[in-house]
């Protein structure tokens, strides 16, 4: 028989490593087993157990959400060739703020970790307990959080350290001053979107909608870094440490994929239940979030990338426009783009 409940312990549970993971001297999380493969961290349950869920939602009629890079319409900015001409022109701190703010972010997801939520069962009909929405509190949030940005004043890196030893092995520690990250990569704060529910269930589903398509959008990234540090003609005095930090985003590549795995279950499980209202009447999951779901994807598909093309190309003009012959260098940077191009 499939098991469906699992305990906290179980969502939290290692495999057991045969080799730590170690990279440039810093201890970080995973490891690797006797073959050498790398194992993601928390995933001796947690990858088996969502995979059940998913599956038993198939079998009860359900469908999973569009979680998949179709939604993303738009491409890179700057895109493979002006990312490696800016690099060429001695602008490699382009990359390197990119590889910073990646890294402070993923740092913030540390929040996630201490996150205690409501008592979801209260806000459904249906029995949760088999569900992954019924294992939220149960592992769910404290996994995806250490994953992110490892556990508080501990000794082992997670995803935020792992994408500062990539910016490093690239090109250097200290090679540029730091940058700083913005605040918020949330949606704007538009009032309330679901009136019926209480204000606490509605703040969690917007924080899972949100988080899920910015998983999303990090494919593009792992995408992007993997093409751009593999790329024989770059990175040509740091080839085996360029290598390396490919590597080294594989498997934070290979980290995310249950935190896409996760929510697009639970969002998509929460679209087959019974919302509870607060006048006491109720309303289908299906009717209550792909309104709002649809709009979220509207906004990180749109919204976001034209947002960050715009601040990109702010950045990149203003320091093309300090160098020798910026004129040409500028006509040249563009040349190498589309109109079209958006940034990550």
């Amino acid at each position: 028989m499939t098991q469906l409940v699992y305990s906290y312990n179980e969502i939290m549970s290692d495999q057991s490593y045969a080799q730590p993971h170690i990279v440039m001297g810093k201890r970080l999380h995973g490891g690797f087993d006797a073959e050498g493969i790398y194992l993601t961290p928390r995933m001796l349950k947690r990858g088996k157990a969502v995979a059940a869920w998913a599956e038993a939602l198939n079998e009860k009629g359900g469908e999973l959400i569009d979680a998949s890079q179709a939604l993303l319409k738009k491409e890179n900015f700057p895109n493979h060739e002006q990312q490696k001409y800016l690099i060429r022109n001695g602008l490699g701190k382009t990359l390197w703020d990119s590889l910073t703010i990646t890294g402070i972010i993923e740092g913030k997801g540390r929040v996630f970790s201490a996150i205690v939520g409501p008592e979801f069962q209260d806000f459904f009909e249906e029995d949760i307990s088999e569900l992954a929405v019924g294992h939220l509190n149960k592992g769910l949030h404290h996994a995806h959080g250490q994953d992110e940005g490892g556990i508080e004043d501990g000794e082992i890196g997670a995803h935020d350290e792992m994408w500062f030893v990539v910016r490093d092995l690239l090109f250097g520690a200290e090679a540029y001053p730091l940058v700083e990250a913005p605040e918020n990569i949330n949606r704007p704060e538009t009032g309330r979107v679901f009136p019926q529910i209480p204000e606490v269930l509605e703040e969690f589903l917007l924080i899972y909608m949100n988080i899920l398509m910015v998983e999303i959008r990090a494919e593009k990234m792992f995408s992007f870094c993997c093409g751009l540090f593999n790329d024989p003609s770059m990175f040509k005095d740091r080839r085996e440490e360029a290598n390396l930090a490919s590597e080294l985003v594989e498997r934070i590549r290979q980290d995310e994929a249950i935190h896409v795995d996760y929510l697009q279950t639970v969002l998509s499980e929460m679209r087959t239940l019974t919302f509870k209202t607060v006048d006491g009447g109720t309303i289908k999951g299906n009717e209550l979030l792909d309104p709002v779901w649809d709009g979220m994807v509207g906004y990180h598909t749109t919204t976001v990338y034209d947002n960050a093309r715009k601040e990109s190309w702010e950045k990149i003009l203003r320091q093309l426009s300090k160098l020798p012959d910026s004129e040409r260098l500028i006509q040249e940077f563009e040349a190498l783009g589309n109109k079209t191009g958006i940034a990550v």
